[in-house]
C-alpha cells in the first residue's frame, strides 16, 4: 500500500519537523522543574523495540525518581497508579497532561517510530523469542499514540492491546490513522484511562 510504505513516512517527517520547535520549547520550560525536584536527568532515555524488530531509544520527560525500580503488573504490563510512589509530584503532572511523551517527536523526526502505531515494547526477549501477535504488531513503526492507546490507553490488559495493535498493523490506512489522531485527542483532553486498575 502507498499510504503504509511511503505517505506514512513522509506526512511523519514534515509533521514532527514542524513540531521540533514548539517541542524543544516545552522540554527548556518543564526541565528546570524536572531537575529541581530531585535534581536528576530532565530526559528518561528506554530502550524500546521498533520495526522489524531493531531496537532504538526512545525519549521521554523524567516524571519518575531516579533509579525507580521496575514494576510490572501480572502480564507484564507497566504498573502505574495514582498511588505510585515511585513518580514525583512534577511527574504527575507530566503524565496526567501526557506532556512527558512529547520528547518522542524526536524520535518520529529520526524514523524510529511515528506518530501513530503501536506503542513501543521493552527488549526483554529475542526476537525470535516473540510470538505471531508480537512478530506482527512489529512490521510497522511504533507510535506515539496508536489504536489501543487512543480508545482504551491503560482499561485493558497487555494481551487485548497486543492482539489489537497486531491488528493495527495488518489494516494500517490513512482514514484510521486520522480518527486515531482524533481519538487521542480526546482522550488526553479528557483524562481518560490514565491509570490501569491493576494495584
Amino acid at each position: 500500500m502507498i499510504y503504509k510504505k511511503y505517505i506514512k513516512r513522509a506526512l511523519d517527517f514534515t509533521g514532527s519537523l514542524i513540531l521540533t520547535p514548539f517541542v524543544g520549547a516545552v522540554c527548556l520550560a518543564c526541565g528546570p522543574f524536572i531537575y529541581a525536584e530531585d535534581h536528576g536527568p530532565v530526559f528518561y532515555k528506554a530502550k524500546r523495540r521498533g520495526v522489524g524488530g531493531k531496537p532504538f531509544e526512545m525519549y521521554k520527560l523524567r516524571s519518575m525518581k531516579v533509579n525507580a525500580p521496575d514494576i510490572r503488573n501480572a502480564d507484564d504490563s507497566t504498573f502505574n497508579s495514582t498511588t505510585d510512589p515511585r513518580v514525583t509530584k512534577v511527574g504527575r503532572i507530566l503524565r496526567k497532561t501526557s506532556i512527558d511523551e512529547l520528547p518522542q517527536i524526536f524520535n518520529v523526526l529520526k524514523g524510529d517510530m511515528s506518530f501513530v502505531g503501536p506503542r513501543p515494547v521493552t527488549v526483554d526477549k529475542k526476537y525470535d523469542e516473540l510470538d505471531d501477535v508480537r512478530k506482527k504488531r512489529l512490521t510497522v513503526r511504533p507510535g506515539i499514540t496508536g489504536y489501543s492507546q487512543a480508545y482504551y490507553r491503560n482499561s485493558i490488559s497487555q494481551d487485548e492491546k497486543l492482539k489489537l495493535d497486531a491488528k493495527y498493523a495488518e489494516d494500517v490506512s490513512f482514514i484510521l490513522d486520522t480518527n486515531i489522531f482524533f481519538k487521542t485527542i480526546e482522550t488526553v483532553v479528557m483524562h481518560k484511562n490514565i491509570y490501569n486498575k491493576t494495584k
